[in-house]
């Protein structure tokens, strides 16, 4: 299916992306501490929204 190089890419570029995902991250923490006080409580209420949908539907299905 996928040759070993493919894999050994894969692996590569999976690691180093995340690794630039995290230190861009730490160095804009401050900046998106300030800018985005509110937001966790926004993704909170959207999730248990997205839940409330899901259990909805369960129960007029059955």
């Amino acid at each position: 299916m996928f040759s070993t190089g493919q894999w050994i890419f894969a692996i590569l570029f999976a690691l180093v992306f995340s690794g630039i995902i995290i230190l861009s991250y730490k160095k804009d923490r401050k900046l998106h501490l300030k800018n985005y006080k509110g937001v966790k409580w926004i993704a909170i209420i959207f999730s248990i929204f997205i839940i409330l949908l899901f259990i909805i539907k369960h129960l007029l299905k059955n």
